[in-house]
């Protein structure tokens, strides 16, 4: 395995820092505070190239290999772009757009990706239920057909950039007393009789995501809305894995060098008796764990998008393990920042009150750590 960057990657990361540095992540704060998606950032990530960076040149991309569209988040993160924003991205390009790329037809990519790319339209993927979480094949949301269409019935929840998606990629039974091979993956268009979006649930962080439920109250979806075959669905919502184990875990893994540099930053300006505290064993501490965190989650996480650019098949054993280290073994590190700026970690005006309050979403998001404990023990 190669581990080393081309010159070419470095320089692209670079623009990107500079880019978000500039025109983005100086709003983080204020979006944050005020819960408030940021739909001018968001479509300046599409002007810049970030949101189809891995889609093909006739579809709004850049053709762009996985490990340099993986960099390009974690480039997001380290500029200061704050949580929610890079989450939302992350849903958009990941779990919507990219499933459409992979499994749509060639009309339905025509139709709905040179959009995605630009961030005319935002994404959203519909999975999650009231009722259904870790236990997908569970899921009861249904899809019926009818002729040359289907009606869709059921509810979402959790649903990042629900409230503020154009268009959905959703998954429900057309087969029910089938499990997962009963799921089926449709397209479904704002604006589409019987859809709605509920409305945005206040969170504890990441809050400038905004996240809501999907409700299908006979929704009328044409069949050539339908992604794949019938029963398709869960290897679909399976692929998506490969780019949450690596490119949705690269913008906090990058948001960890940002406070890492805070911190360095602080611990040498601020003076207790009589000396900088980076002079203190306790602190000099705590800079290097969250040094050893970051060094070891990147390499669990490129790991993965390099396995991917060589073809090679997810191992689910690794993803889980990264998935699982990033989101349990981060709350040390941000919590080690918050106390290392003291009583100021603790106000909204430093910016490492908000990477405690988003790290604890990172044990939970997309798969929580006891079931990437139960994956792990199952391949065992």
């Amino acid at each position: 395995m190669e581990f080393s960057f081309s010159q070419e990657q470095l320089m692209f990361k670079d623009q990107v820092i500079r880019f978000a540095s500039k025109e983005i992540a100086p709003k983080s704060q204020d979006h944050d505070l005020r819960g408030e998606f940021d739909f001018v950032s968001f479509r300046r990530l599409g002007e810049f190239g970030i949101l189809g960076l891995h889609f093909p040149e006739e579809l709004g991309g850049s053709g762009a290999d996985v490990v340099t569209t993986v960099l390009a988040g974690e480039a997001l993160g380290e500029a200061g772009v704050d949580g929610g924003l890079t989450l939302a991205y992350g849903a958009h390009t990941f779990l919507c757009a990219d499933t459409i790329l992979v499994h749509g037809t060639e009309g339905q990519r025509q139709k709905y990706l040179p959009k995605l790319a630009s961030g005319q339209c935002i994404g959203c993927m519909g999975l999650t239920e009231p009722g259904a979480g870790s236990d997908v094949a569970s899921i009861t949301t249904r899809a019926e057909r009818k002729g040359d269409h289907y009606i869709l019935n059921g509810n979402k929840m959790f649903i990042t950039n629900g409230p503020v998606a154009d268009v959905a990629v959703v998954y429900a039974k057309t087969e029910k007393d089938l499990k997962r091979a009963g799921i089926s993956a449709f397209i479904v268009e704002k604006g589409t009789p019987g859809f709605s979006a509920g409305k945005n649930l206040i969170k504890m962080g990441v809050r400038s995501s905004h996240t809501s439920e999907l409700i299908f109250d006979n929704c009328k979806i044409p069949v050539e809305n339908r992604l794949g075959q019938e029963g398709d669905g869960w290897l679909m919502a399976l692929q998506t894995v490969e780019w949450d184990r690596s490119a949705l875990l690269a913008p906090f893994i990058g948001g960890m060098t940002y406070v890492l540099k805070k911190c360095a930053r602080y611990a040498k300006e601020r003076y207790q008796f009589g000396r900088p505290i980076a002079q203190f064993q306790a602190i000099k501490h705590k800079l290097a764990d969250i040094k050893i965190f970051i060094e070891a989650a990147r390499s669990l996480c490129y790991r993965i998008a390099w396995c991917k650019d060589q073809g090679r098949p997810l191992n689910h054993l690794e993803a889980a393990v990264a998935k699982l280290f990033v989101g349990d073994w981060s709350l040390g590190p941000a919590n080690d920042a918050m106390m290392l700026h003291g009583g100021y970690g603790y106000c909204h005006e430093y910016e490492v009150e908000r990477y405690f309050r988003d790290s604890r979403l990172a044990p939970i998001g997309g798969g929580t750590s006891d079931i990437q404990k139960r994956i792990i023990q199952k391949l065992l």
